[in-house]
């Protein structure tokens, strides 16, 4: 199969196709079968349906800025460039590794959560699978999906997604028609009285909320792929922020009417059935095994979706030589990350390989560690992000406005840096384990290795490799590098441009500067030989 260096192809999915790969790699079925019942049972009732709308909007603001930052710099690097640029290549570096480290153990996560989830439609048909046989089948459709066109892995993400969101749609339509008691009740959805949950229970219930948004940063590792590609990454975010928000708060309140206000505690106790088993009281036996059937759909296609995007983190990184350079080809007939892809895929069957090999058997719990850790992740790489935006569009004014280059960055760094600090605090509730737990301390420790290997690899490629090092964050565009003044008496030493220097990222300045330069070299020449020519006075 032939590859070459063009690139990824333009022109190939729309904003919609992208809103629904972002909704996909949260997995939102996921969601509303593991989280919601674990919060209800802890007597939160309609502070989750709330929680999901407060988190909707934080991820509203941070789509803000980085829509802009994705007008300027559309790579599918996403949060690679823009961090680079924003904050330093080392930080690129940094958001690089904490993209692919927390989109991995989002996806193993899933991986082992797909056996879980097909055990009750095989048992239906009258059979049995390990987790393994159901994982190895996953994995080989995603492996296959990812080395084909985007246009056309786009179409089966997108696919999946809305046949999802129309079942949803549909269960949640049945709880709200058929509700406890024959009427809705305001308590539902109205918090009276004083607070249900204390600030810290309410300060997670936050988190576990936006934690349930994590994968939409994906969506803008599409940008070079769009029909326009300085805006249709940008305003998938928004619609796939909007759409998810619908689908987790509505359905969130939509259990709580089914149940009743007052009874959704002592419901939710039923853990992950809770969705199901309000669903068989009022459809037909075959609607609930539709249900079933598209949450397993949906761990397929938020699979294929954290497939996709971790591919485009390494094809980015390839591209500028930050990795081997192989990765940077794509298929010239496809134009698909096709080297990124197989890698990828290799990665994901070693562990999984590996895990059978040690006679792991990953179950809910192991599923939801991975999950909150790759996400927690993911978080911090969110406030990058915003943290990027906000610094790089006011050191390089541009056509936003004031909303958008300063307003909305600030808050969402204040939101998202508010979630984090809140997620570490109560990571051991978070992951319900106890505080002197091994992982609890494992899970920081890995980030803190994450970054200390990032900026070493940063440091290694500058020293070792200048001209890679100055080309992170370009997306593969040439670097300009401007030589310091030259004397005759010293040879000319190229140097790497700082992030602020003029021409590190804008050619065009430098060949401005440069035209000043000459003019007035040529100035101070020219007056040098006319002072020589004049006769002395006297």
């Amino acid at each position: 199969m032939e590859t070459t260096d063009t690139g990824l192809a333009s022109g190939r999915v729309g904003a919609a196709s992208i809103a629904f790969a972002g909704v996909a790699a949260t997995a939102p079925m996921v969601t509303l079968v593991t989280v919601v019942p674990a919060a209800l049972a802890d007597g939160a009732g309609p502070l989750v349906p709330w929680s999901f709308a407060v988190a909707g909007l934080a991820l509203l603001l941070f789509c803000a800025g980085r829509a802009a930052m994705i007008r300027r710099f559309p790579s599918a690097g996403a949060a690679y460039s823009q961090v680079a640029h924003g904050l330093g290549r080392p930080g690129g570096v940094v958001a690089a590794w904490l993209a692919i480290a927390g989109y991995q153990a989002i996806q193993f996560g899933l991986y082992a959560l797909a056996g879980l989830t097909a055990a009750p439609l095989l048992s239906s048909l009258g059979l049995t699978a390990p987790w393994w046989v159901v994982a190895a089948a996953c994995w080989a459709i995603v492996a296959l999906c990812g080395t084909m066109r985007i246009e056309v892995a786009a179409a089966l993400i997108g696919l999946v997604t809305v046949a999802q969101a129309a079942v949803l749609a549909g269960v949640g339509a049945a709880d709200v028609m058929q509700p406890a008691g024959g009427r809705v009740a305001a308590d539902s959805i109205r918090i009276t009285g004083p607070a249900l949950l204390d600030r810290p229970a309410l300060g997670l219930l936050l988190v576990v909320a936006a934690l349930a948004f994590a994968g939409l940063e994906s969506s803008a590792g599409y940008a070079e792929e769009g029909f326009q590609p300085r805006r249709s990454a940008g305003f998938g975010g928004y619609w796939a922020v909007v759409l998810l928000t619908l689908l987790l708060g509505g359905l969130t309140w939509s259990m709580i009417v089914a149940a009743g206000p007052d009874r959704i505690a002592a419901a939710a106790a039923r853990g992950p059935e809770l969705l199901f088993d309000l669903a068989a009281e009022r459809l037909a036996p075959w609607a609930v095994t539709l249900s079933r059937a598209m949450l397993l759909a949906g761990v397929l296609a938020a699979i294929l979706a954290l497939h996709a995007v971790i591919a485009r983190y390494l094809y980015a990184l390839g591209r500028e030589r930050v990795l081997p350079g192989v990765l940077g080809r794509t298929r010239r007939r496809t134009a698909a990350p096709r080297a990124a892809s197989v890698t990828q895929s290799l990665i994901a069957g070693a562990a999984l390989a590996g895990a059978h090999a040690a006679g792991a058997a990953p179950g809910l719990r192991t599923a939801r560690w991975l999950i909150a850790g790759g996400s927690l992740g993911i978080l911090l790489l969110l406030l990058l992000v915003s943290v990027a935006a906000l610094l790089r569009l006011n050191r390089v004014p541009g056509p936003e406005g004031a909303w958008s280059r300063f307003l909305a960055p600030v808050l969402s760094t204040v939101s998202l840096g508010t979630l984090a600090v809140l997620a570490f605090r109560d990571l051991p509730a978070l992951l319900a384990l106890p505080a002197g737990y091994p992982l609890v301390r494992v899970i920081p420790a890995a980030f803190a290795t994450c970054l200390v290997l990032a900026v070493a690899h940063a440091l290694l490629l500058r020293r070792l490799r200048p001209v890679i090092y100055a080309g992170i964050g370009l997306a593969g565009t040439p670097v300009v590098v401007t030589p310091p003044a030259v004397s005759h008496a010293e040879p000319a030493v190229a140097t790497i441009p700082r992030q602020r220097d003029p021409g590190a990222h804008r050619p065009e300045r430098i060949d401005r500067d440069h035209q000043g330069e000459a003019a007035s070299r040529e100035a101070e020449q020219s007056s040098t030989s006319v002072t020589q020519r004049s006769p002395g006075p006297g």
